[in-house]
């Protein structure tokens, strides 16, 4: 699964992590997981990518980012990592947060 990021704050994000649930086609949790996107330079998009062992795309109906696990950077607002976030899905998979 590859996921297309962009951090708009003016500091970088030096690390970052989001608890992430993946729901299966029929809605049930097929995983909870921690995805980390490491550092996230101020101003530019990083695109990260993910594999998840058992599951293939088609398998997957719903992606939801329940929030940031981890989020570091030296000047970032409280909540960087959480407010601001924009989820959209180009893909027929639905992502919720």
């Amino acid at each position: 699964m590859s996921f297309v990021v962009q951090n708009s704050h003016d500091q970088d994000i030096a690390s970052s992590v989001y608890e992430t649930v993946l729901f299966d086609v029929a809605g049930q949790v097929a995983k909870l997981t921690l995805l980390d996107f490491q550092d996230l330079p101020a101003g530019r998009m990083r695109v990260r990518q993910f594999q998840f062992e058992g599951l293939a795309c088609s398998d997957i109906g719903r992606v939801l980012i329940n929030g940031a696990d981890t989020c570091e950077g030296e000047g970032l607002p409280q909540g960087a990592c959480d407010k601001g976030l924009i989820l959209r899905s180009l893909t027929k998979m639905e992502l919720i947060g």
